[in-house]
């Protein structure tokens, strides 16, 4: 692409948290530091079971509250699970003066990627997560990886009128998955089996999902042995795809035996779930239904 392009997330969705206490309700229970958000800086974070797998991941936004010395966030998430993740809120809100509400179809997501993304937004030389208001809602640079491009949150109506306004040409959601799935970037529960995958597994600390220095959170205790004992066994990964593309959820194997699971998949690329011992110059081929599947580490993992 020669220059740059946004898709409508149609399967993405905003919830609002308000209230003086809304700062310290999260800090409780994401895996990321709340304190480092700001109208001027976006993030990227997950809320775990207490067992520590995951159940939701989302962007948290912060914006002006309508009355001063209120907070206000945008939870940017998966739109199907909205109402669950709201109800899982309520259920450890107890008496902190936080409201929760879901912003339904009042506010549209926008991915925004191609070269030229932080010039079209004024954030051309911003850190990751940068943030600034944008018609009539915010646009912010991705937190996980500047590669990924950018995040707009705006009013439905003349979203795409104002995106088009700025420089950006339509796209469709499979351009911008290619462009995911080659990074080896997870998709919530696309990628992530909800109360079984562990956020390790799945990059987040490597993608400025997490934080190590801010204490108790939801599911901290066996991230962190999970990561001090060296635990980490498998690894969500970018594959090629050689042959037709298994459906999501198809057993990957490896020299008969099974290595792991697919994800999700666009255009001969996808993600799979694999256990270590089989990735590298030393496995076996691995192999999904009929097709055969060539990892590609990213050059942002660590492991």
């Amino acid at each position: 692409m020669s220059q740059p392009s946004y898709t409508i997330l149609q399967h993405r969705a905003v919830v609002t948290l308000a209230g003086p206490d809304v700062r310290s309700f999260l800090q409780g229970i994401v895996s990321n530091d709340v304190k480092r958000v700001s109208t001027e800086r976006a993030q990227w974070t997950a809320f775990l079971t207490p067992q520590g797998k995951f159940l939701f991941e989302f962007f948290l936004v912060e914006r002006s509250g309508a009355e001063p010395g209120t907070t206000l966030f945008w939870l940017e998430c998966e739109a199907e699970r909205r109402a669950d993740l709201l109800r899982r809120l309520r259920m450890y809100k107890l008496r902190a003066k936080v409201e929760l509400s879901d912003t339904g179809e009042a506010l549209t997501v926008a991915a925004l990627f191609g070269p030229g993304v932080g010039e079209a937004l004024g954030l051309e030389t911003a850190e990751p997560g940068r943030t600034r208001d944008f018609a009539g809602g915010v646009a912010f640079l991705d937190p996980r990886l500047a590669a990924l491009g950018a995040r707009a949150l705006v009013p439905r109506e003349g979203a795409e009128d104002a995106l088009r306004a700025a420089g950006f040409t339509a796209a469709a959601l499979d351009d911008y998955d290619t462009l995911r799935i080659g990074l080896g970037v997870p998709d919530g529960s696309r990628d992530l089996e909800v109360e079984k995958s562990l956020l390790l597994e799945s990059g987040f600390d490597e993608l400025n999902g997490l934080d190590w220095e801010k204490g108790c959170y939801m599911g901290q205790e066996l991230t962190a042995r999970t990561r001090y004992r060296g635990l980490v066994k498998k690894r969500l990964l970018p594959v090629e795809i050689d042959g037709p593309a298994p459906a999501p959820g198809t057993p990957v194997l490896c020299g008969g035996r099974e290595a792991g699971v697919l994800r999700s998949t666009v255009d001969g690329r996808g993600l799979a779930l694999l256990r270590l011992e089989h990735v590298g110059e030393e496995a076996a081929p691995l192999t999904a239904g009929e097709a055969r599947l060539t990892v590609v580490r990213p050059d942002w993992a660590r492991f």
